[in-house]
């Protein structure tokens, strides 16, 4: 039976490994956490007379560096002087050269929010009147790329290592001391501070180039390694190392010294295990947690700490699950019936946790119940809810198999050694190649070999033969499936806008909107927002059209093209008719020029007649996938 469980065991792994390379590589780019809420000039906007300054306001705290703001003109040479200011709480500003001529300018922006993940975006004013520009921001992306995707898979690294090494060296103190003498459970604590370790590395290696250019050739730059070690996350990837030295040491005590002890000193040992060990592990949790979303937004104090006691109650869970799946399989010493038993309980109390922290954390990032089906955080959220509440369910059944597990279904390794499969006493072929040693050292040795063989495969077989042993590594394997998809999905979470800033940034832009809207209404202009939806992939998103002065005769258009979250959608094309369905007039169509990254114009757009006109945008995303949407407006 176990020659046919260990090719399923084998697909599920690689079935498992695919849908987490699907997660990870349909994560795309960091979502930005810090969203741009306003901008002086306005984006879009014609100024009579040359700013003596750009700034733009974020919904966080950014950090900015030389050349992460610039304002570049029609040709895309440079405008603007030096590197940008904190002018007042969240914005920023850059001083233009005086004297600049009329025509379309374009801001780029590419600064690092508070919780560490870098934001990108690109707009356009006018001083004068609109003219064609050179400038393209098409690939004004952020955290993009192939370092995009290695930063990502890094981060899913460093989860997983970090909750197999600590839930692993949890799993052998709290629930089965004797599994710190078999070799594959020090393989699975030791393989858990290898990845954490290598993944930090790695990780250290790429946020200087994943914060500014996104290139490959740039990760081993030593200048913006340097920059990177001055930011708050590479203190902490910094600080992560270094307790890393100290769980190395913590490991080796573990597993070197710990399983020869007598148990009175074995006693006293566990007790200073589980308080250093306990320690180093916050520690590294809280290296996370004082680095990204806890570290920004409401109640940073509690919500750092309530991080930590998060991350440490996945870790207990997930590894302890990881090193209970190994000791099922792959030990030769049978895991006791208690020492499950006393995972169910560490888990049980892990999953309370979770879902008490995990509360506070959704009411933080979200703010209110639409959030959940209108952010991707949200969205993603309901799916790891759902990972969870999976997860648990085969938990039970997991526990379920634990409480029929009998005395005799767990086999000691005493009673292995007593009988093997033919009933015939051990010791006593023991004394027989010890006698044979004596003749015939290199026959003992061989005999020895065989000997081992026999007895793994006995005690394997064992092991095996009990159904309700054989269920209970069944459902464990299945528990270890869905964690592996579980960290996946929260990889990605952590990668994503909160809920919270997402819809903020969204009302500060439509409260931005509509002053410019007001302010627009009394120069008798006309803004119209319209959702779209194309209905392919990425095919959601906001048109605007802009129409000045929204009289009878010549007028000026401009139609800007946003994704959900805010950001300049680059579509291949743009079209705009214009019906006075009370006259029978039109359609009249008007293709505008592409100005630049999802903004358009045209100027000399003729109405004839004043009335209730139907503005309708068609809008391509594809070369398949369109849509058209309208909207009235009053002319004249």
């Amino acid at each position: 039976m176990t020659q046919t469980i260990a090719p399923r065991v084998r697909v599920l792994v690689l079935l498992l490994l695919a849908a987490t390379g699907l997660l990870l590589a349909g994560a795309g780019p960091a979502s930005a956490h810090a969203a741009l809420t306003g901008s002086d000039p306005q984006q879009g906007t014609v100024v009579d007379k040359a700013p003596d300054q750009i700034s733009l306001t974020f919904s966080e705290k950014v950090a900015m560096s030389d050349g992460s703001l610039r304002v570049l003109d029609p040709k895309g040479k440079r405008v603007d002087q030096g590197k940008a200011s904190n002018v007042s709480g969240t914005t920023y500003a850059v001083q233009l050269h005086s004297g600049l001529p009329d025509g379309t300018y374009t801001v780029t922006y590419q600064v690092v929010s508070e919780d560490s993940h870098p934001v990108a975006g690109a707009y356009t004013f006018s001083i004068g009147a609109p003219s064609q520009t050179s400038v393209s921001v098409s690939g004004q992306t952020a955290g993009g790329g192939v370092v995009g995707w290695l930063y990502g898979f890094g981060r899913y690294v460093s989860y997983a290592g970090f909750a197999v090494m600590v839930g692993g060296a949890a799993f052998v103190l709290a629930c089965w001391q004797r599994g710190s003498g078999v070799r594959a459970v020090q393989r699975t604590v030791v393989s858990g501070w290898l990845a954490l370790t290598a993944a930090t590395l790695l990780l250290l290696l790429l946020r200087g180039s994943y914060t500014s250019t996104g290139s490959v050739g740039d990760v081993f730059d030593l200048s913006l390694l340097g920059q990177a070690l001055q930011t708050k996350t590479g203190a902490a990837l910094v600080s992560r190392l270094l307790l890393l030295a100290a769980a190395a040491l913590f490991i080796a005590v573990l597993f070197g010294a710990y399983d020869k002890r007598e148990d009175e000193e074995k006693r006293d040992l566990t007790f200073g295990l589980a308080i250093g060990g306990t320690v180093v592990a916050a520690g590294l949790a809280a290296s996370w947690a004082m680095a990204e979303h806890a570290s920004t937004g409401l109640q940073t104090g509690i919500a750092m700490p309530v991080d930590v006691i998060h991350l440490l109650a996945v870790a207990a869970w997930l590894g302890g699950l990881c090193t209970l799946l190994v000791a099922l399989y792959r030990a030769d010493t049978p895991i006791e019936r208690s020492a499950v038993s006393r995972f169910s309980t560490l888990a049980f109390g892990s999953v309370l946790t979770l879902v008490a922290t995990g509360i506070y954390q959704s009411w933080r990032q979200l703010g209110s119940w639409s959030a959940f089906t209108e952010t991707r955080y949200g969205q993603l959220l309901l799916v790891k809810i759902g990972l969870v509440a999976l997860l648990v369910g085969i938990a039970w059944i997991s526990r379920r198999w634990t409480g029929r597990l009998g005395d005799a279904g767990s086999v000691t390794l005493a009673d292995a050694e007593e009988t093997d499969a033919d009933g015939t006493a051990v010791r006593e072929k023991e004394r027989v190649g010890a006698g044979a040693a004596g003749a015939d050292s290199r026959r003992a040795a061989q005999l020895a070999r065989q000997q081992a063989a026999v007895d793994a495969a006995r005690r394997k077989r064992q092991r095996d033969a009990d159904p309700d042993r054989f269920g209970l590594r069944r459902s464990v394997l299945a528990e270890a499936g869905v964690a592996v998809v579980l960290l996946a999905v929260t990889t990605v979470l952590t990668q994503t806008e909160p809920g919270r800033t997402e819809q903020d940034a969204k009302a500060a832009t439509s409260s931005s909107a509509s002053s410019s809207s007001s302010t627009a209404d009394s120069s008798a202009a006309v803004t119209l927002d319209m959702p779209f939806d194309t209905g392919g992939e990425d095919g959601k998103g906001l048109v605007r059209i802009d129409l000045n002065p929204a009289r009878v005769g010549a007028n000026e258009m401009h139609v800007y093209v946003e994704r959900p979250n805010g950001r300049a959608f680059d579509v291949p094309e743009v079209k705009v008719s214009f019906t006075l369905e009370a006259k029978n007039i039109g359609p009249l169509p008007v293709t505008p020029d592409r100005i630049t990254t999802g903004h358009w114009s045209a100027a000399g757009v003729q109405l004839p007649m004043a009335g209730d006109w139907k503005v309708a945008v068609t809008v391509r995303t594809s070369d398949i996938d369109q849509t058209t949407v309208s909207k009235n407006a009053q002319i004249g």
